[in-house]
């Protein structure tokens, strides 16, 4: 079974934190905004990715996206959806990605869950806990788990056959300059995103810049007013 199952402990104790782990963002307004603290906001939308089984996770594609690695314990509903990106204009030139998320619904999302695995220690939660994911080569993805599988294949194939090689400088960076050059809006020279094509697959991995880089980045689901699951969002840039 790929989810974890909590204990009843744990989970009588999410019931008593639950409403502290809730953001003070509305996403879905930040998506809509022009401007956010004097900065220009931008939508950038980066294609198509495949939920085949509705169980998903948020990590770091070049470090910690591993077949250990455990989905969140919220289903999201199986299908393609769009990826989008919201991105701040910092100065002339200067873009940084502050929100990346998925909708599953056209439905307004009012209040933003943090997403859990079930493994998190819940005793010392207050309001300003966060557990999210970590980010170590300043990079994030959102994948379904059979993309995990499918990109973890790939990786290591590769690592196989290009012994001492590093697949980001001998494989990504290409790519990533190649998405700059024929997506150059909100993107440096190098490259800032990704939607990469799973070789022997119908899936794709999409890989972002996390906003100012590699640290602890929280994501969260939103929910309507009846209690709709509407999207899933990463929050690299805080907008409090």
């Amino acid at each position: 079974m790929e989810k974890l199952q909590p204990s009843k402990e744990w989970n009588a104790k999410y019931e008593e934190v639950k409403e502290l782990l809730t953001s003070p963002v509305n996403y879905a307004e930040c998506f809509e905004m022009k401007e956010i603290h004097g900065k220009e906001l931008f939508v950038l939308d980066m294609g198509e990715i495949k939920f085949p089984t509705g169980d998903i996770l948020v990590r770091d594609p070049l470090v910690w996206l591993n077949r250990n690695e455990k989905p969140y314990l919220t289903s999201v509903p199986k299908g393609t959806f769009r990826i989008e990106t919201l991105v701040a204009k910092i100065s002339e030139d200067n873009y940084r990605y502050v929100l990346s998320r998925v909708r599953f619904s056209d439905n307004t999302p009012i209040k933003y869950y943090e997403a859990l695995k079930g493994d998190e220690n819940l005793d010392d939660v207050d309001e300003d806990s966060i557990f999210g994911f970590n980010v170590d080569a300043g990079l994030a993805t959102i994948v379904d788990v059979e993309t995990r599988n499918a990109y973890c294949d790939f990786e290591e194939k590769w690592n196989a056959a290009n012994p001492g090689k590093n697949i980001y400088d001998d494989f990504f960076a290409e790519i990533f300059a190649k998405s700059a050059k024929e997506y150059p809006l909100y993107q440096r020279d190098g490259g800032d995103w990704i939607n990469f094509k799973i070789p022997n697959s119908e899936l794709s991995i999409p890989m972002i810049q996390s906003g100012f880089g590699d640290g602890r980045y929280p994501v969260y689901f939103g929910y309507d007013a009846n209690g709709g699951l509407c999207d899933i969002v990463c929050e690299y840039i805080y907008l409090g």
